[in-house]
């Protein structure tokens, strides 16, 4: 991520096609390899998801307040967030194979723990180690896609099938948790845990070898100034709604994560091998790519958020009914991201992005001139279900295939995991001030949608602020071929 700028269209896929065979021949191993990728995806989203749908659930039986069970939620995010840009540093260090293979079994253990505890202490510390797994599966994941798949037509293909199975999970896991949750909650952990084995099975049998990197990866003063800095940010990020953002503590938490990171950034650069290269933080395709995952997954998790404690304690619907009523948007990832790597082909990444983000805003636009107080189901709540879905199709393979473009195999991972990091630091952040918003909407009384609207207002800003960053440096560059 030298500073050099990607324009919109020469660096998207001429380059590449230059430096890479015309057409990547798809084997059977390397079909296999990219299923197991997407069987890791197609994990994280259906474990998240599933347990989104089971809280109420494990609230009761093991006598939770509302303020602990949303730490098994945000256990998740503090592990993952916190560690994913080191995840990914450490799989291009260490070997990606060997990275993915270990994170995935420890998944497959905390999954089967987090079944099998009764205290809620326990259950958290499960899902904090399942985010810490996560941390290094998901970035190692997407490094292991881009460098096996050539840069071009056959790496956005590849992009394309994987998100299908992101998005597929984290649907799936909405009608899937709707089920086992009926049954009984634990079901929602101990599911994933024959899946993980067998991805775990079949990795090792396909995923090749590679060597760690030849040089790099001697900075400790780094690895703990980083991992420092970014626990205790995602933590304040995540607790603050129920602290207060004025509290002393959260303050201080701030001041103390920043104090690190600061060390961090001085840290890398006097080192001689640093753990991140900060010369890939000066490449304006790259910090657009890494902001519009912020307001891609900001907008679109804070949303889906609020239309499930809407449904579910506003409209009083089953968790089956309210997994079916956003099920369209799922539907249309799922269905429309397959075509995505031909449009990035044709098109590019600048433009696909574009459009994503012009969906988005137009989804949330069109909810908020149309809601009132009790929005329609048919005239209000579908139509925007199913342009968020346009939006998150187009977006999600676009962005990731901008954030890793033209970057080193060396330094696949940190790219990886710098993207991954920005949406999930992001979300957290977005959907931390939308909890709040909620709440004082909530304090007003009312029972109906009018205390979400300053939520809708904030993710509506963020998903337009999202577009302008991409469309203001095309248009300059159209501007400039003019003159």
């Amino acid at each position: 991520m030298t500073i050099t700028d990607t324009s919109p269209a020469s660096a998207v896929r001429a380059p590449a096609a230059a430096s890479a065979p015309a057409e990547q021949a798809w084997t059977p191993r390397l079909w296999g390899v990219l299923a197991v990728l997407c069987a890791v995806l197609f994990l994280d989203g259906l474990d998240v998801s599933m347990v989104g749908v089971a809280l109420p659930s494990i609230g009761t039986e093991l006598g939770l307040s509302t303020t602990s069970l949303q730490w098994i939620v945000n256990g998740y995010v503090l592990g993952y967030g916190s560690l994913l840009l080191l995840g990914g540093r450490t799989a291009d260090l260490l070997g990606r194979r060997r990275v993915f293979l270990t994170a995935l079994a420890v998944f497959a253990v905390a999954s089967l723990v987090g079944g099998l505890v009764s205290d809620g202490t326990l259950l958290i510390a499960t899902r904090f180690v399942k985010g810490l797994a996560a941390a290094f599966t998901a970035p190692t994941a997407l490094s292991i896609l881009t460098t096996t798949f050539h840069e071009g037509r056959a790496r956005n293909r590849a992009l394309s099938v994987f998100s299908v199975f992101g998005a597929s999970g984290y649907s799936s896991g909405l009608i899937l948790g709707g089920l086992l949750t009926s049954v009984g909650w634990r079901w929602t952990f101990l599911t994933p845990v024959p899946l993980a084995l067998v991805a775990l099975v079949a990795g090792i049998t396909l995923i090749p070898r590679d060597k760690p990197a030849a040089g790099g990866g001697h900075d400790l003063v780094g690895a703990v100034t980083l991992t420092g800095g970014m626990l205790l940010a995602v933590y304040t990020v995540v607790s603050a709604p129920d602290r207060g953002w004025l509290d002393p503590v959260t303050l201080s938490s701030i001041a103390l994560a920043a104090a690190l990171l600061i060390g961090f950034v001085a840290t890398e650069n006097k080192v001689r091998h640093p753990l991140i290269r900060l010369g890939i933080l000066r490449i304006g395709s790259i910090i657009r790519a890494n902001l519009s995952i912020v307001a891609l997954f900001g907008s679109y998790l804070s949303f889906q958020f609020m239309m499930t404690l809407y449904l579910q304690d506003v409209l009083h619907w089953s968790p089956l009914k309210m997994a079916m009523a956003l099920l369209p948007a799922g539907l249309i990832v799922a269905f429309g991201s397959p075509f995505v790597g031909r449009l990035i082909d044709r098109y590019g990444t600048p433009r696909l992005i574009i459009s994503s983000m012009t969906s988005l805003s137009l989804g949330y636009v069109w909810f908020l001139a149309t809601a009132g107080n009790t929005p329609h189901y048919a005239f209000t709540i579908l139509p925007t279900m199913l342009l968020l879905g346009g939006g998150f199709a187009f977006g999600f393979s676009s962005i990731m295939a901008q954030a890793t473009d033209g970057i080193d195999d060396s330094e696949q991972g940190l790219a990886s995991g710098l993207v991954q990091t920005s949406g999930q630091v992001g979300a957290a952040l977005v959907l931390a001030v939308v909890t709040a918003l909620v709440a004082g909407g909530a304090s007003g009384g009312g029972g109906d949608f009018a205390e979400f609207h300053p939520g809708v207002n904030l993710v509506s800003g963020v998903a337009v602020v999202g577009l302008a960053l991409n469309l203001i440096p095309l248009l300059r560059g159209a501007r400039a071929k003019r003159a």
